[in-house]
């Protein structure tokens, strides 16, 4: 297997249930507050790793309680903190996620992760290999992440970009051999509604291949040369969508490292969001590999 390397930011997620969004000025009365370990990059690095794979990530946390409770998080489910910088300036990052009816909102203060700089990508990367995979999203500056892929590509890495939250990034897409949308992000960055013109329109930009998660309805892969809708997974009720696109991201990069065809892969990736969504929490939620396998099984078995 080859080795995955993220770069990325750590949040510390503060979630509670709703029964709605409130109005300006109004209180709403919440319920199951929750605090855990999230943030994009965190979370795919945390999903790929405790999915089997040999993660090393990069990014800055807080000298506090929470970047604490973070680093602790990765290093359980196996993954490499060697290069994630504790920031002597900047509270860790923090992400207030309202959850109502199963969907959620969040508010983002990104604090250490907006000190996440160039040389943190070149330490990241220092002793990668041909073939090894990298990640990126977009949660920390837009310069380091456009070095990153840079430096991969030079490399010759494979390249995989969660452009989330979405933001003017047309000099990267080149970069990118599997770009990963969801379909708001899709139209932020092509003006597309539509699915399959948003999906060909970064083929046109520059990328090598498209995923776009379409939450409940699965996702949609296209190429050059192929064109798939992948359907999503039911591993039982939708309790929770937090961290569902982070734990596609993660399962995708375990199958490309090793060796898996992108439809393959996408679809591996399709059931362990399906078993994310039917729990609550970012990190928490991800399930193992032997998690995967047998609900891989028991779908097999039908």
């Amino acid at each position: 297997m080859k080795r995955i390397y993220v770069l990325g930011s750590l949040n510390s997620d503060l979630t509670v249930r709703t029964p709605r969004v409130p109005e300006a000025g109004e209180t709403v009365r919440g319920s199951d507050f929750l605090c855990t370990a999230g943030g994009k990059g965190a979370n795919q690095a945390y999903a790929a790793a405790k999915l089997g794979a040999d993660v090393c990530m990069a990014g800055a946390a807080g000298r506090d309680s929470f970047g604490d409770a973070l680093i602790a998080s990765l290093q359980k489910a196996g993954a490499d903190v060697s290069c994630v910088r504790r920031d002597m300036t900047q509270a860790t990052g923090t992400a207030v996620i309202l959850v109502t009816e199963g969907d959620n909102r969040i508010i983002l203060d990104a604090g250490a992760n907006g000190t996440v700089n160039t040389r943190d990508a070149d330490l990241l990367l220092s002793d990668a290999w041909e073939k090894d995979i990298f990640c990126a999203q977009l949660e920390v500056p837009l310069p380091a992440v456009k070095h990153a892929l840079s430096l991969a590509k030079e490399k010759g890495l494979v390249t995989v970009l969660n452009p989330a939250p979405a933001a003017p990034i047309a000099d990267m897409v080149p970069l990118v051999d599997v770009i990963v949308p969801n379909e708001s992000e899709l139209f932020a960055l092509t003006g597309e509604r539509d699915v399959e013109a948003g999906a060909v329109k970064l083929l046109d930009m520059g990328a090598k291949a498209c995923i776009v998660t379409l939450g409940g309805a699965g996702s949609y892969l296209r190429t050059p040369t192929h064109t798939e809708h992948i359907p999503a997974v039911c591993a039982g009720p939708c309790v929770d969508t937090t961290a569902a696109g982070d734990t596609y991201c993660g399962a995708l990069l375990v199958s490309l490292a090793e060796g898996k065809e992108l439809p393959e892969a996408a679809k591996f990736a399709s059931l362990c969001a399906g078993i994310t969504v039917t729990r609550r929490g970012a990190q928490v939620s991800i399930p193992d590999r032997a998690e995967a396998d047998a609900l891989a099984r028991k779908l097999s078995d039908g």
